[in-house]
């Protein structure tokens, strides 16, 4: 059974320009200009950071990251994370932090996870068959008919749609079930991670868009994707605060120009790309937002 593999930068930035008929169109373009990041987010109400990439890479902190988010607390910025990391339960996402050094309370950490809980809600009852690694945690799943999807053929067949949620352990061999039960019968299909990759100790993972994004070329389904770029995950971070930041004074903060970048900007939101530690590290940053047509309003190396 294949195992997954890491992808370069190079290689998921060619992905993510394959993909983009299917992301949000281009909201303007913004004049990236570099700074010093508490210089730039000085002029900002609400600071909402990426975690993977920015705040953190994997299970380690980014240097000076923690100190960054309380200097920004100290000068009276409301500050909050906007994650696609939807493997884990808000209180296991909670305790990394902490175990990081950061001191975000839960009310100030919005995932896609949750953004696809609200979706779904809205769904007729199903039997789920979820993409989901289940030593990530299967809490908040209890009130839905959801089984997670391992090697048994038949479990494929049997559910009613799919919700994918995280890779960890995802395998080639899964996918081609996945794939050829969607062939067989279409369902529908929600993705709480629209990321293609995710910066970790031993370089980009491969996430739920990634195999989203491959099932839909293969089979001609049309994911319904929850959290960055699209629109639903900053509606309930705005939410979170009562609605009462005007979007103007909102700077969105991540390492990715088709998820955070594109996905701020559509939200009506200043934009920073971080350079350093995410997805273009090592790529040529000038030429990335060139290719992609995604331009953000700042550019800086780390927060």
């Amino acid at each position: 059974m294949t195992e997954i593999q890491n992808v370069t930068p190079a290689e998921a930035f060619a992905a993510y320009l394959k993909i983009r008929d299917r992301l949000p169109a281009t909201a303007g373009r913004g004049r990236a200009v570099p700074g010093e990041f508490l210089d730039i987010a000085d002029d900002f109400d609400l600071i909402l950071f990426d975690a993977y990439g920015v705040l953190n890479v994997g299970e380690t902190a980014i240097p000076g990251a923690a100190e960054t988010v309380a200097a920004l607390r100290g000068a009276g910025k409301t500050v909050a994370v906007v994650s696609n990391s939807a493997a884990y339960p808000k209180a296991h996402m909670m305790g990394r932090y902490a175990r990081l050094g950061f001191d975000f309370a839960s009310s100030e950490v919005v995932t896609s996870r949750e953004a696809l809980f609200e979706r779904i809600k809205s769904e007729p009852p199903r039997r789920w068959g979820v993409m989901l690694n289940p030593i990530s945690g299967l809490a908040e799943l209890e009130t839905l008919d959801a089984h997670v999807l391992t090697d048994a053929s038949e479990a494929y067949d049997e559910v009613d749609g799919f919700l994918l949620i995280g890779s960890d352990g995802w395998t080639e061999h899964r996918q081609g079930l996945l794939e050829a039960t969607l062939v067989r019968a279409s369902r529908p299909v929600f993705v709480g991670n629209p990321d293609l990759v995710a910066p970790r100790e031993a370089g980009l993972s491969l996430e739920p868009g990634w195999f989203a994004h491959r099932l839909a070329d293969r089979t001609g389904i049309a994911p319904v994707f929850l959290g960055k770029p699209f629109p639903e995950i900053f509606e309930l971070a705005l939410a979170h605060f009562g609605g009462s930041v005007p979007p103007e004074r909102v700077l969105m903060v991540g390492d990715t120009l088709h998820t955070d970048i594109l996905g701020g900007a559509q939200a009506g939101f200043a934009t920073a790309l971080v350079t350093a530690h995410g997805s273009l590290a090592g790529l040529g940053v000038a030429e990335s937002i060139t290719a992609s047509k995604i331009a953000p309003d700042f550019v800086v190396e780390t927060i």
